[in-house]
């Protein structure tokens, strides 16, 4: 029997499949890569993070500032009063590993964070529209809350791991990266996490003035305003839905047997 080679079919070693597809198949499987692969690396930052001890803490991050802020000038008078008033709060806190600092970032939105170290950041915006010390005193109250949790430093692992990530991927200096309040702040905490700040905050509260009276009075001004001008609060944007906020906090009140009826203490600016 004579052997006849025969040609290979035209297009054998052409996909079937549209060439589109695969190029999306591919960038959709290197994205689900990275995506799993940021997750984890979150995940194992923030696990590391939460057992440096506070010592070291304030160490490495003594007399730093993100680089996204704009500090008022230390002769600020709001910022003094702010100052004090988180030490009158911390004093409730006797066992507490920080010596916090308050800084006051020259911003319109409304916003207050926790950031390593035991730096307090709160904003002009936020300060323009408290009314009371009682409002101002559990906002900080709340950001306390954060640092005796250690809260903050499973975000500012989540803010590090999502700059180097954003670094690698558009091609930045990873050495020339500098963190900011947004890479720290805008990764929010879950809702247990505002809960139980929520919780402290209102303890420092009552322990300072006796009452919780005021302390969610910011958030019932804010919860009744337009939808239009809620979205410009940054404080919204970082923290939990203020209807359920204030229920929760009222319940909690009333379930410690603390008063809510008390002088308010006016502010002193």
């Amino acid at each position: 029997m004579r052997f006849v080679a025969r040609q290979p079919a035209e297009g054998i070693n052409v996909s079937k499949t549209h060439p589109l597809v695969e190029a999306s198949t591919l960038v959709i499987g290197l994205a689900a890569i990275f995506v799993l692969i940021t997750v984890v690396l979150i995940f194992l930052v923030e696990i590391a993070l939460y057992f440096v001890p506070v010592e070291k803490e304030a160490a490495l991050f003594d007399g730093w500032l993100p680089d996204d802020l704009v500090t008022v000038a230390h002769t600020d008078e709001r910022l003094n009063e702010t100052q004090h008033l988180v030490d009158r709060l911390a004093v409730h806190w006797p066992e507490s590993p920080y010596q916090f600092r308050v800084e006051i970032d020259d911003s319109d939105v409304a916003n207050a964070m926790a950031l390593p170290g035991g730096l307090v950041i709160v904003t002009q915006g936020l300060l323009d529209q408290v009314e009371s010390e009682n409002e101002l005193a559990f906002v900080l109250g709340h950001e306390l809350g954060h640092f005796k949790n250690r809260d903050h430093l499973r975000a500012l692992g989540r803010g590090v791991v999502l700059s180097l990530f954003l670094a690698v991927t558009t091609g930045d200096d990873v050495a020339g990266i500098g963190i900011t309040a947004a890479d720290i702040t805008l990764r929010g905490f879950n809702r247990r996490q505002e809960s139980n700040a929520d919780a402290f905050g209102l303890s420092l509260v009552n322990a300072e003035y006796g009452h919780v009276t005021e302390s969610w009075r910011l958030f019932e001004r804010w919860e009744i305003q337009d939808d239009s001008m809620l979205r410009f609060v940054a404080y919204l944007s970082t923290h939990p839905d203020t209807g359920d906020r204030i229920t929760d906090m009222k319940e909690l009140a009333r379930s410690e047997g603390w008063s809510m009826d008390g002088a308010v203490a006016p502010l002193n600016w």
